[in-house]
């Protein structure tokens, strides 16, 4: 194996935390209803058992940092590919409504503690110059796995009639054993050694490993950190620039509607006057897009920088929302316009916000705060979710499809001028370089 292959299996292997994330947040979808008529579920309790895994993904983010802190970056994604095994195997083998909670839950608890140690992982492991395509497999692999299982309940609805939901559910065990036994072979952050654990002669072959003729220079830079006092609280008021930039790059993320959007797009499609069938087929033509636009983002991240990205994503995403909503307050249906444009909103957001967001919060925290920094930007991107999607039917509801979607565009415009006025680029620089240029200690 080749350096460059060599880090691509360590990247696409902590990627697959990606994959089982998407995998593991849509496959509900394709069981809620068999579920609810099973255990016989009230209104409340069928929310729950559809939000179960979002509150443990919540936490999960909020608290991932800490074993990817204690035990390493390679021991958190092995007890993140442990809980994801447990999680299907457990919710397929259910015989009760609590059952199913836990199981669900604990799965969300992988979820969420793989977004923290995925991407801060192959950011740790990757050279500069291709940080942000490796980074991003991360998110080409979330949409991947969403994509699969919309395609995995729709074939084993087909073929298994008696109880398909357990096997819908219990399908993710097989590639929770790959992504299992892949993480063995992978070897530890050589930031994590050096800073953590002091380990400089396993550090330096990692190094080696990842690019001998920068190695030398890599290490000299690491161990600075080492040598300078350091301060490891993540609020101290060193970090107060990377905190800001984490926080309202995923908070952006989340006011752009996407999630709304991904989770109601049948609802959406049909407020729009489509039938059942034709919103259902819409939805997933989103997820094909998505996967498409991701993928091209993924091979132009590192060449042209995550900011040029981020301003063209932010110009389509204000012209396709504005529209959508001038559709609305004209009740202006006729014909496809409304899901075409939601299709392009998909194409701008996944290559921009959605393939981005994962690589500049990696990046821009320091190594010694960088699992605390990544599990703060996490948590405020997926708390920021549950608010939208809870409230999304209430407002649209409440205020209309016009309003809606005109808070959503204004976001956006809010969201470029953070782009242009305070978003440094970071394609290419390493990332004790880009600690640098804003951080005082």
């Amino acid at each position: 194996m080749n350096q460059k292959q060599r880090i691509f299996f360590w990247s696409i292997t902590a990627a697959l935390g990606g994959f089982l994330f998407g995998f593991d947040t849509a496959v509900i979808s394709g069981v809620e209803q068999s579920l609810q008529s099973l255990w016989q579920l009230d209104v409340w309790e069928h929310g729950l058992t559809v939000s179960i895994a979002l509150i443990g993904t919540v936490i999960g983010s909020m608290l991932g940092g800490i074993p990817a802190q204690q035990l390493g970056r390679k021991k958190t994604l092995f007890w993140i590919a442990v809980l994801y095994l447990i999680s299907s195997i457990g919710t397929a083998l259910a015989v009760n409504w609590e059952m199913f909670l836990i199981f669900r839950f604990l799965g969300g608890l992988g979820v969420g503690a793989s977004s923290v140690a995925a991407p801060m992982y192959i950011t740790e492991i990757s050279p500069a110059k291709s940080r942000g395509r490796l980074v991003a497999l991360f998110q080409f692999n979330i949409v991947l796995g969403i994509l699969v299982a919309y395609l995995s309940n729709y074939l084993l609805a087909e073929f298994m009639t008696n109880e398909s939901w357990r096997w819908m559910l219990g399908v993710q065990a097989f590639p929770s054993i790959i992504f299992l036994v892949a993480v063995l072979n992978i070897p530890e952050s050589p930031r994590w050694l050096l800073l953590a654990k002091g380990q400089t002669t396993q550090a330096r072959e990692v190094l080696q490993l990842i690019d001998p003729e920068t190695a030398e220079e890599t290490f000299i830079a690491i161990q600075k950190h080492v040598d300078q006092p350091q301060t490891t609280k993540l609020f101290s008021g060193s970090y107060s620039t990377p905190i800001m930039l984490a926080v309202l790059f995923a908070v952006f993320n989340q006011v752009s509607g996407i999630n709304a959007i991904i989770y109601y797009a049948p609802r959406i499609f049909e407020m729009t006057g489509l039938g059942k069938n034709s919103a259902l087929l819409s939805s997933t033509g989103v997820g094909v897009v998505n996967l498409v636009f991701t993928m091209i983002s993924l091979n132009l991240i590192d060449r042209y920088g995550r900011k040029t990205l981020m301003k063209i994503g932010s110009v389509g995403l204000i012209i396709t929302l504005a529209l959508v909503a001038r559709a609305f307050y004209a009740q202006d249906f006729s014909g496809l316009t409304v899901p075409l444009l939601l299709f392009v909103y998909i194409a701008f957001f996944a290559f921009s916000q959605g393939a981005v967001i994962w690589v500049f919060i990696s990046e821009i925290f320091p190594n010694e705060v960088r699992a605390s920094g990544q599990a703060l930007g996490s948590f405020t991107h997926w708390i920021m979710a549950a608010i939208i999607t809870f409230t999304f039917p209430y407002l649209a509801e409440r205020f209309g499809g016009g309003n809606t979607f005109l808070f959503f565009t204004i976001m956006m415009v809010l969201q470029l001028l953070f782009v242009l006025r305070l978003m440094p680029e970071t394609k290419g620089t390493s990332l004790e370089q880009i600690e640098r240029t804003f951080i005082s200690h």
